[in-house]
């Protein structure tokens, strides 16, 4: 990551590959979501969500504040539940209009929570898609050797 002064981190030495951050992203349980409120003033709130086909997908009430944010401006900040591992995402959200699309969400939410949002009358609430645009990991235990930035570009991955 340059800019931090970490050695190494302009030749790529001990950088971290994609699929450790995949996997961080995927078996976190507690994720943190942050949005901007209108008066540019920062909110962040935990949330249950999926890793699904390279997106980070999360639902919430229409009228909470981070749906309401998010509905003023589309960037967020999504990070794991693991600070000593941590991956922290930053994208955009986009409410997914198309609810016959959340079918896939909706079994990997139930499998990982044990929760089924059909049954218990969420799924009348808004679900976010967060496609990521540029993602960040750094193990705590190794961060000067470890520190990685992903960018992402039409759904592909490089840095």
């Amino acid at each position: 990551m340059p800019d931090y002064g970490i050695s190494g981190a302009d030749e790529g030495e001990g950088l971290l590959p994609w699929e450790w951050a995949a996997e961080r992203l995927s078996v976190s349980h507690n994720y943190m979501v942050a949005t901007t409120r209108p008066d540019g003033r920062p909110h962040v709130m935990p949330v249950w969500g999926v890793w699904l086909d390279d997106s980070f997908y999360f639902s919430t009430g229409r009228q909470s504040r981070k749906a309401r944010n998010l509905g003023v401006n589309p960037h967020c900040v999504i990070s794991t539940d693991r600070a000593d591992e941590a991956v922290i995402l930053e994208g955009v959200a986009e409410e997914i209009a198309d609810r016959s699309s959340l079918k896939e969400f909706y079994k990997a939410y139930k499998e990982k929570y044990d929760w089924d949002l059909e049954e218990m009358g969420f799924d009348k609430e808004p679900v976010y898609i967060a496609r990521p645009r540029v993602v960040f990991g750094v193990r705590e235990r190794d961060f000067t050797g470890s520190a990685t930035r992903w960018t992402f570009d039409n759904k592909v991955v490089s840095g």
